[in-house]
């Protein structure tokens, strides 16, 4: 059911902010749980003591349960960003439609608690002042415009109304989606979720239309056109703003899996202008970014899971024009970059990732002119893991650019360690029981 007028105006968001430090508590609480359990449960009965078919089927469940207190710690930290980002937008939206109303008010209309706007100017007149009006001539006229005026006002707060009802559906589906577990991971469906998207423009987002066609799911969009622009001094100075005027954008997706390997392939095309930008600054750190990009686009990626070991490829293409500034400093990341470029580019990238651990690299030609360098490190809050990169490049007319990015997945690269241990230590009781047998 849609939100009323005095929904909006009556509405106290506050507890948007207490439920989104509680969440935020049970998001780190779950982290420390997890710590701990495979620091006191895991790795203490994996100490080669206990072997044998009872301990294979502990260390199985105990794998499902150091993940299920990762996913769940991954789950409310997200939920805790979503409740936070909602208070944000909610109490920014609600807002501009109480000033729109103050606005309507303070030009003589009053707003009814349906949020109708009516003139009400003549009734400060005096009794006498009234009566000349009423024999003017143009009084038809006069109460025709003010009619006009009051619908004028009324449909805009009526839009703005809509306004907070669809950011607040928005929140719905970003909570729904955060709390359901889709994955079709070694535990099953179910569970926590450990790819909970805390980002409320990404999470809350309308469902795309998509179609599979021969096993492929492709979606596209387009042509659209928009400019959105937000300023909050929330937990600091933050903002962001984004003008776009796309042309179309298809997207197409396909996984299969051939004997004990996954294979994933992704297609993306793009056309169209965009330029956006962000700042922000608060007690955990600062940064600004611009970027300006006109032209097309495409990308193809293959990658393969044969379990330990993880390989990909993309290849790239771009025709246009691009600019772009970027710096930023905070507990989880540090980068800076620029790049600016007309011509076109093609380029290909691939790497690997073993216990945890990933290597990649670029390499792309140029044919036009412009420079890129970047150089960053940044951690996924919601996985914890770590990407560190760089990459250069420049031409006049022919030249290129390359690159290479190292990934840490702290939680891999433990169970890797955790599984060698216990291997180790299968080993060393193998050949201790070998000995004993000897004497």
């Amino acid at each position: 059911m849609p939100l009323s007028y005095q929904d909006v105006m009556t509405a106290d968001l506050s507890p948007l902010l207490n439920a989104s430090e509680s969440w935020q508590k049970m998001g780190k609480r779950f982290g420390e749980l997890k710590g701990d359990y495979e620091r006191n449960v895991q790795r203490a009965l994996a100490n080669g003591n206990w072997q044998g078919a009872s301990f294979t089927a502990h260390q199985n469940s105990s794998i499902a349960t150091a993940s299920e207190y990762a996913a769940a710690s991954t789950e409310a930290l997200a939920v805790a960003d979503i409740l936070a980002q909602a208070h944000t937008e909610l109490a920014r939206l609600q807002k501009a439609v109480k000033d729109l109303v103050a606005e309507a008010e303070d030009k003589d209309y009053k707003v009814d608690s349906a949020g109708k706007a009516t003139y009400v100017g003549f009734d400060k007149l005096s009794a006498a002042e009234q009566d000349t009006l009423r024999r003017d001539p143009d009084y038809p006229k006069l109460m025709a415009q003010a009619q006009q005026t009051a619908q004028a006002w009324t449909d805009g707060i009526a839009k703005a109304v809509h306004a907070v009802d669809e950011t607040d559906q928005s929140v719905q589906r970003a909570l729904t989606r955060a709390t359901i577990d889709h994955s079709a991971g070694s535990n099953g469906f179910g569970g926590f979720n450990a790819h909970a998207e805390g980002t409320l423009a990404k999470a809350g987002a309308p469902e795309v239309s998509a179609t599979k066609t021969d096993g492929w799911e492709i979606t596209t969009t387009g042509p659209k056109a928009d400019f959105t622009s937000t300023d909050s001094p929330s937990y600091g100075k933050e903002g962001r703003f984004k003008a776009y005027a796309d042309l179309g954008h298809v997207t197409a997706k396909r996984s299969l899996t051939d004997g004990s390997t996954d294979i994933s392939v992704v297609a993306d095309a793009y056309a169209g202008a965009r330029f956006t930008g962000n700042y922000g600054f608060n007690n955990k750190g600062g940064g600004a970014a611009t970027e300006v990009s006109i032209g097309g686009r495409a990308m193809a990626e293959v990658r393969e899971d044969h379990g330990p070991m993880d390989y990909y490829t993309r290849a790239e293409g771009f025709a246009g024009g691009e600019a772009g500034l970027t710096a930023k400093a905070t507990k989880d990341e540090v980068s800076v970059g620029t790049k600016r470029f007309v011509g076109a580019k093609a380029g290909m990238a691939g790497g690997f990732e073993i216990a945890g651990i990933g290597i990649g690299g670029t390499v792309e030609g140029w044919a036009g002119e412009g420079a890129e360098g970047k150089w960053g490190y940044m951690r996924d809050p919601g996985t914890g893991k770590w990407k560190i990169g760089a990459k250069g490049g420049a031409a006049e007319f022919f030249g290129g650019a390359t690159g290479v990015e190292i990934t840490v997945d702290p939680d891999k690269f433990t169970k890797a360690v955790g599984h060698a241990a216990n291997a180790v230590g299968h080993a060393a009781g193998s050949v201790k029981n070998t000995v004993r047998s000897w004497f």
